[in-house]
């Protein structure tokens, strides 16, 4: 962080004194900060479930847009649905195009980087068109579907912040996943698949249902990420529902060391990068930009010294 400051020419103690003021100077910026981090979260958590499995998921965009679509079909069709049953359906619209792509790999063999990375794409597409065709609200002639009664959003802790109870929801998912992951069989099963497949067949394990299962998961939990941002904050579906959280979530779930527990240390820290850094640009020459390189710097760094740990392992190992 302190190097990027430099090579911006932004002074480095009034540019962490900005963002700490803007993550967590009072209660508006804690909410800014807890937002941000609720869909890098779940998306985060669902990428490390694929990934666990040796399913390399690079879908959440398109997973998160899928989830949040479904929510708003459903509203479409249902207008008096509450928002337990609008969450129930964006996990399933999430889970559906996931699940499509691990059929596609364990099926047909076509490799699930490049399926999920298209459909993003189509996801996107489809995002524009319902959102100018037959979600659109015919009231207004922006292409956005139709505002949400306050009755089905999710409880808002303060009226002056955008917290919502979509975080708690988000915080205990997190604990859920690290305790099926590491303290039950199933969980075992997916991390040993991950490792591993041809000591899981040897076990009498079923690799193919595991991973299409560990898929399911994963896009559920994105789908349910969009599902929060719906119901939670947005209230409508428009072209620019993504902030890119589906992307996010792999430098999330790497930084988090595709680790339930790392990966809320690690949204949390996305989520105070975005707070501070939009503060940081408020009131120095930094651009919003600065937000991603952060990121990515702190994602090469652990993948560095992950790399050097490994070696140094294998070398100690050979003597």
């Amino acid at each position: 962080m302190i190097l990027t400051f430099l090579i911006f020419g932004l002074p480095v103690g009034s540019s962490f004194r900005l963002i700490a003021e803007g993550a967590f100077s009072d209660k508006i910026a804690i909410s800014r900060t807890l937002v941000a981090m609720t869909p890098m979260l779940l998306t985060g958590i669902g990428m490390t479930f694929a990934w666990r499995a040796g399913m390399y998921n690079i879908g959440g965009e398109g997973q998160f847009i899928c989830g949040g679509l479904a929510g708003a079909a459903l509203f479409q069709a249902v207008p008096s649905a509450p928002s337990w049953l609008l969450l129930l359906a964006t996990c399933i619209g999430g889970m559906l195009i996931a699940v499509f792509a691990g059929w596609l790999q364990i099926k047909r063999g076509v490799p699930l980087v490049i399926s999920t990375i298209l459909l993003n794409f189509i996801a996107l597409q489809f995002l524009d068109w319902a959102c100018a065709g037959p979600l659109k609200d015919p009231v207004g002639g922006v292409p956005l579907s139709k505002r949400l009664p306050e009755t089905s959003m999710l409880l808002r802790f303060d009226r002056q912040t955008d917290l919502h109870s979509g975080t708690v929801y988000a915080l205990v998912i997190a604990a859920l996943a690290y305790i099926f992951l590491f303290l039950t069989p199933e969980g075992f099963r997916i991390r040993l698949v991950g490792q591993n497949t041809r000591v899981a067949r040897s076990n009498r394990m079923k690799p193919n249902q595991i991973q299409l299962g560990a898929m399911a998961i994963s896009g559920a939990l994105c789908g349910l990420a969009g599902g929060i941002e719906y119901v939670g904050i947005s209230g409508q579906i428009g072209t620019s529902f993504s902030q890119n959280w589906g992307f996010l979530a792999i430098p999330v779930a790497l930084l988090g060391s595709l680790h339930p527990l790392g990966v809320i240390a690690s949204a949390l820290y996305f989520g105070a990068l975005f707070a501070g850094c939009n503060n940081l640009a408020r009131y120095s020459s930094a651009q919003n930009s600065i937000i991603y390189i952060m990121q990515a710097v702190a994602v090469l760094i652990v993948v560095a010294l992950g790399q050097w740990s490994r070696q140094r392992e294998t070398k100690v190992h050979n003597e």
